[in-house]
């Protein structure tokens, strides 16, 4: 229990995650991708991104950019191989599919 909200712990963390559970879309699933410098690669890919309107960009946990529409990605490096992790969710394959695609090309 959360000792100001009187609330237990993972209900104010699932009210506040910025990378809600959304049952209703499709996942590519985790996709490792080798690269030279895994702190170059990232900042490549968050200036694709980061002055688009409408989109937000978040780096807790790497780089989460969520599109506004429903297509949303988590880019992370490995703690223990120069690999950077994908992992893309959109409203259905298609759109998955092609955010996959285009976040791969900045990447490799």
């Amino acid at each position: 229990m959360s000792s100001q909200a009187g609330r237990p712990l993972n209900d104010l963390s699932r009210s506040r995650s910025w990378w809600p559970a959304t049952p209703a879309t499709t996942a590519s699933g985790e996709i490792n991708s080798q690269v030279d410098d895994t702190a170059a690669t990232l900042a490549h890919v968050r200036a694709a991104y980061e002055h688009v309107p409408g989109v937000a960009v978040d780096r807790l946990d790497g780089l989460s950019v969520d599109l506004g529409d429903g297509r949303r990605f988590n880019l992370r490096p490995s703690n223990t191989e120069p690999l950077l992790r994908l992992n893309v969710e959109a409203p259905g394959r298609p759109e998955m599919a092609a955010l996959r695609d285009e976040v791969l090309a900045l990447i490799r």
